[in-house]
């Protein structure tokens, strides 16, 4: 899942797939792959009770039942600049996601008071099982009380996954005082299994030149199994999502060396956690980890204001660990963009998203992606669009595209366009709703 952005369009899809001029050839029509009946904001159905599961692997799956749900944050509300209203789930069914099934996590009601005070911030971050029962769990962030003294308190709250959902309220994680440094924020939490132990760390932002590393697995209070002295680091800002980049078992993950755009580095995981700077990055604005097809490691794409600068072969083509940049690069006309990657059509390879003028899908192909063939995904709905995540939602083996589109502070539509075997997305969305439905009766 991929919440939290480092910096992170259109008129009605006639139902064809349409293509850059670039490419000159495609279909005409839209695939049988899109042929669901979209679920219109209009007719937002009556809410559905979130289906009970028994625990699964599958991720961003908080009811355990198989399926993957989607976290959405910055719900549109009637009216402009309200309060934060929460955090709105929709939960997943064997075709995909359902709007009917939604839940509405609010401060008042799911977040743990600070002081006698229910937080007025209550925003997603990053989801992983952390106690390992089969339920992916929530870590969101809020804005406990705070006097400008001393050493801050721990803005980050977890929520449980559990065969309801996320039913409870949250707990305060725990940051140890020998895991912190200085007195920053400990924030920008990221989910993976750093120590290859089998269970769920967290690595969140200590201060400059150091990260928090959280061993887990988690109690239900919200600590961790283990946690020793900061790690050294790179830059201050930890990214997710979290990858195996170089295939030794340990999860590794990208450190920007600041919030803003700016140069970043490979961390990789290890015995001891993630404490080994591997691979530097291009300055940029973004990144995204995928297969994009040159080697045996996963390659990074970095989005700059000149273009995507691909690098090959995370750290090194022979595995190594040295700072130097890897071991191959490209660059792809595609300037300012924000960037995700996912395997679309099923062949393995990861195609590239870039987001920003508009939203275009560069298909994988064995000498890294490519601007022949490139796909522009239209949105069904005028307005400013982002790409939110992209994953299997339908359980179907190919991601899905995920986006977001607004228009303005209370008025917005979420389109999942189903991956595709030939190709790569649908140009129909399958589902089609608005968050303004999370608050609704």
């Amino acid at each position: 899942m991929r919440l939290r952005r480092s910096t992170l369009t259109g008129t009605a899809a006639a139902g064809c797939l349409l293509l850059l001029a670039a490419c000159g050839h495609g279909p005409a029509h839209a695939t049988k792959d899109a042929s669901a009946t979209p679920v219109r904001a209009a007719q937002a159905p009556a809410p559905r009770p979130v289906p009970r599961g028994e625990g699964s692997e599958v991720p961003d799956d908080f009811n355990g039942d198989g399926h993957r749900d989607l976290v959405l944050d910055a719900l549109v509300t009637a009216e402009s600049h309200a309060d934060d209203a929460g955090i709105g789930i929709v939960y997943g069914s064997p075709r995909g996601l359902v709007p009917g099934a939604r839940q509405l996590l609010t401060p008042k009601k799911h977040a743990a008071p600070v002081d006698g005070r229910s937080p007025a911030v209550f925003e997603a971050e990053a989801g992983c099982d952390l106690d390992g029962d089969g339920f992916t769990d929530l870590v969101v962030t809020t804005d406990p009380p705070y006097d400008g003294q001393g050493r801050p308190p721990v803005p980050l709250q977890l929520l449980f996954g559990s065969p309801a959902g996320l039913a409870d309220r949250a707990v305060p994680l725990t940051v140890p005082d020998k895991a912190r440094y200085g007195n920053d924020w400990p924030e920008r939490p990221v989910c993976g299994d750093f120590d290859g132990d089998g269970a769920e760390d967290l690595v969140v932002h200590a201060s400059t030149g150091r990260l928090s590393y959280l061993r887990g697995p988690f109690t239900r209070k919200g600590a961790p199994h283990q946690a020793g002295a900061p790690v050294p680091s790179p830059g201050e800002a930890p990214t997710g999502p979290a990858a195996d980049v170089n295939h030794d078992g340990y999860d590794d993950l990208v450190v920007r060396a600041s919030a803003g755009p700016g140069k970043a580095a490979v961390v990789l995981g290890g015995p001891d956690g993630p404490n080994r700077t591997g691979t530097t990055l291009p300055t940029g604005v973004d990144v995204a980890l995928g297969a994009f097809g040159r080697g045996r490691a996963l390659d990074a794409a970095v989005g700059t204001l000149d273009g995507t600068a691909l690098r090959y072969d995370l750290p090194t083509a022979a595995g190594g660990t040295s700072p130097a940049s890897s071991s191959g690069g490209s660059t792809l006309g595609t300037p300012g963009s924000m960037l995700d990657a996912a395997d679309f059509d099923g062949d393995g390879l990861s195609e590239l998203v870039s987001s920003g003028s508009g939203v275009r899908v560069h298909p994988g192909r064995r000498t890294g992606p490519t601007t022949q063939g490139v796909i522009t995904v239209r949105p069904s709905s005028a307005g400013t669009t982002r790409v939110l995540t992209a994953g299997d939602f339908d359980g179907d083996g190919l991601a899905d595209l995920v986006l977001r589109t607004y228009r303005g502070d209370t008025e917005d539509t979420v389109e999942v366009h189903r991956g595709a075997a030939k190709y790569l997305v649908t140009a129909k969305p399958a589902v089609t709703f608005s968050t303004s439905q999370f608050l609704t009766p």
